[in-house]
């Protein structure tokens, strides 16, 4: 059968695309080698952000009596925990699944490569098949990098798929790698009371985000009882009686760590492998599918979206790729402006930013402006118990254009959307401080540090010289 449009893989980004390619009135497949939604929805942002909610509540249960409050014989079944969780992604699961079906959108279960710009072949239970298409959208995600140790493939050693598989919370557990999957997967076994050390090999954790903002992310996970280990490598895991025994090594020597699992969470690799892209003549390299702007290949017709190009890896830049490539597709103009991508980090508290950090400014031989306002000067943040962190906001100084905005605190996911849309829009940041916040909010903290581009703040006491 014919298709106008194919996509291979049905991830936020791929999924997404064949949406927007449908509403525009093109005959779409989409084909999934595992289930719709892919790693985000079944294996990744849904199910450990299902985990958090939980963790973030047995968290709140326990300092209920600084509310005032009294809770006799509270506790967890981890088992219940993961089931909820379970639940949560096949209910969106299911949502995908019918918005397929409302688009009118022809899905396969199958695991396809390219035999040509135009032609898919897809390997299914009931065997192969051969389908056209006049685009097609390559949108297959990526995977786990393996950790290259002597001791790396010892079956307690597992990446964060198994991890959310376990029917019980280990009692110690070696996190490698201080990336957001790694910090946030040891918040979350720390809270229901796992011993959790992080081993990171570069000198700071999280070390994407601005560094101001990872230097509190350290002392506060280190205040939650999460040991931190940067500047250290694994040298080497063996196995041992009571689990595994994983040696690591920085300026100081080498010493050993007991643990029952060991987390590995050292990054993701583009899947590029057996697509046929060496057929269909699709430029890529080991760093992911080469693109431009529209989300083009180098071949006419074929685009590429997601991890698999080897960009950002966050689902929501999946989606806009996603929307960008269909539109294209179907004959459209689009293009992608990733300067405004919001990264976000579920631990508690949350962090959340976008745009260039100081250093990268600084870098940049910007002049700038600083501007920071902490959470515990804030009315909502200090009812609500939730008083770490801060706004830190980033301007141009002659103009007060935001280059970035980084957030540190208790809903920072939410709040960082006021950054995304003055940087996507070139907004400066009189722009925020003169626009209405509600009182009382979480939002006020940023209102307040946009003011301090400019001038003083409203709420921070001043020093009388």
């Amino acid at each position: 059968m014919d298709y106008d449009v194919a996509v291979v893989g049905g991830g936020p980004g791929g999924y997404v695309a064949a949406i927007r390619a449908a509403q525009l009135g093109a005959s779409v497949l989409l084909v999934e080698k595992a289930k719709l939604g892919g790693v985000c929805l079944n294996r990744g942002c849904i199910p450990t952000k299902t985990l958090l909610a939980s963790a973030e509540k047995w968290r709140e249960l326990q300092r209920c009596s600084e509310f005032g409050l009294t809770a006799d014989k509270i506790g967890f079944d981890f088992r219940l925990v993961r089931s909820r969780m379970q639940q949560v992604v096949v209910q969106m699961r299911k949502g995908i699944e019918q918005l397929m079906k409302s688009n009118a959108i022809e899905v396969l279960a199958g695991t396809a490569s390219l035999l040509a710009p135009d032609r898919l072949c897809i390997q299914t239970e009931q065997g192969e098949k051969i389908h056209t298409a006049r685009k097609i959208i390559v949108a297959t995600g990526s995977s786990p990098v393996g950790l290259p140790v002597p001791g790396g493939d010892l079956p307690q050693v597992i990446n964060s798929d198994q991890l959310l598989a376990l029917d019980e919370v280990p009692k110690r557990l070696v996190v490698i790698g201080a990336g957001a999957v790694g910090v946030e997967f040891a918040a979350i076994f720390q809270a229901f009371g796992c011993e959790v050390t992080v081993v990171e090999m570069l000198p700071v954790i999280l070390p994407n985000i601005d560094g101001e903002l990872s230097k509190r992310m350290a002392l506060l996970l280190r205040k939650q009882g999460i040991k931190l280990l940067a500047n250290t490598r694994v040298t080497g895991v063996e196995a041992a009686d009571s689990g595994v025994v994983v040696t690591v090594a920085d300026e100081a020597g080498s010493r050993a760590i007991e643990a029952d699992k060991v987390l590995v969470a050292i990054g993701r690799r583009p899947v590029v492998e057996d697509l046929g892209l060496e057929a269909a003549g699709v430029a890529y390299t080991c760093k992911g599918i080469l693109i431009n702007e529209k989300m083009e290949t180098n071949v006419a017709g074929v685009y590429a979206i997601g991890d698999v190009t080897g960009g950002y890896m966050w689902a929501h830049a999946a989606s806009a790729a996603g929307l960008a490539a269909a539109e294209n597709a179907c004959g459209r103009e689009s293009a992608v402006d990733f300067r405004a991508v919001p990264g976000c980090i579920y631990t508690t508290p949350e962090v959340a930013t976008v745009g260039l950090t100081e250093q990268e400014a600084l870098a940049q031989g910007k002049t700038c402006k600083v501007s920071k306002f902490p959470f515990a000067a804030n009315g909502k943040a200090v009812s609500m118990g939730e008083t770490d962190g801060l706004v830190k906001i980033v301007a141009e100084a002659q103009t007060g254009q935001v280059l970035g905005m980084h957030i540190l605190g208790a809903h920072a996911s939410d709040l960082i959307m006021e950054g995304v849309l003055a940087i996507q829009n070139g907004l400066p940041a009189h722009a925020i401080a003169g626009t209405i916040h509600p009182h009382p909010s979480l939002a006020e903290t940023i209102m307040e540090c946009a003011h301090g581009v400019d001038g003083p703040m409203l709420h921070q006491v001043r020093s009388r010289l």
